[in-house]
């Protein structure tokens, strides 16, 4: 197995569970469809996949990316975010078939030590970096990796409290390195559904319940880069002593990339992933991370 077909593996592993827990996902697709938009699901383009972390020692950022890097992924901008106290990366692929990769972390030291003894009743289960033990080369391993858990299930009253505080704290304590959404590139689809306006528009046709925060569509400064996303749905929690409840989970992001002004020239069938505005934008994001909030997905 290649080093290409090794990722598509892990890659094929990541987005196959994601859309058996996202039920938007199929529903979107199935709707592009049948509105002949797409042949077939892998006919979208997906512009990026996002994981969370939490900043602690043996975890976070430096120990997540290791897995990507390994692949050929290259570590972009960083990316700050002060009042959800969050760093992050993207990380540009090996080709463009494959997605970016956006990855955040929790500034855990930045909490209240509250929070912080909380949090660390879990993470401190991790002893040693636990990617430092993965055969890097073993796409199972990886697959398995990815979709295992590090710690201990959370008690909901230790789940409660970091959602009062943080709700991305909350939601990483559960869901772990679980898929946090993946991005629909709207800018290849036939036109009509090739901008976020529109699609938008066809989004809230078939049901798809939006994230208002920051307004429909979060535009970045220079107006090239376009995003909009579903609020997560509801999945059924288990929690330690067997205690359940229904928590936010994973949602759909929508991105409308724009031709950069030095390839406003280039015919339409001419342009490329290269021609279009690349990066993410503190701004855009910020809001976005709503998208699991409660006030949006209970509004």
């Amino acid at each position: 197995m290649s080093k290409r077909e090794k990722l598509d593996f892990i890659m094929n592993g990541l987005m196959g569970r994601y859309k058996d827990r996202v039920n938007d996902v199929n529903k979107i697709l199935k709707a592009c469809i049948n509105k002949g938009l797409i042949e077939k699901g892998e006919d979208i383009e997906n512009d990026h996949i996002a994981f969370r972390t939490m900043g602690v020692n043996h975890l976070g950022i430096k120990s997540f990316e290791k897995i990507f890097l390994h692949y050929g992924y290259t570590r972009k901008e960083h990316l700050f975010f002060e009042g959800k106290k969050l760093d992050a990366y993207w990380y540009s692929p090996p080709e463009s078939r494959y997605p970016r990769i956006f990855v955040s972390e929790l500034r855990v030291g930045d909490l209240s030590s509250k929070a912080q003894q909380i949090i660390a009743k879990y993470t401190d289960q991790v002893k040693a970096d636990p990617v430092d033990f993965l055969d890097l080369d073993d796409p199972i391993a990886i697959d398995h990796f990815l979709h295992s858990p590090l710690w201990s299930l959370p008690s909901l009253e230790d789940y409660d409290i970091l959602n009062e505080e943080s709700e991305y704290a909350a939601w990483v304590i559960y869901n772990r390195y679980y898929l946090n959404h993946y991005t629909i590139s709207v800018h290849n689809l036939p036109q009509g559904y090739n901008t976020i306006v529109d699609f938008n528009e066809f989004l809230e046709s078939i049901s798809i319940k939006l994230n208002r925060a920051g307004g429909l569509i979060k535009t970045s400064g220079d107006g090239l880069l376009l995003q909009s996303s579903s609020v997560a749905q509801l999945v059924d929690a288990e929690f330690a002593g067997g205690v359940k409840r229904k928590i936010p989970g994973s949602y759909v992001e929508f991105a409308e990339r724009k031709v950069l002004p030095q390839f406003g020239h280039l015919d339409k069938e001419d342009i490329r992933r290269i021609h279009r505005r690349d990066g993410f934008e503190t701004a855009n994001a910020d809001k976005i991370f709503e998208s699991t909030y409660l006030d949006q997905v209970l509004n």
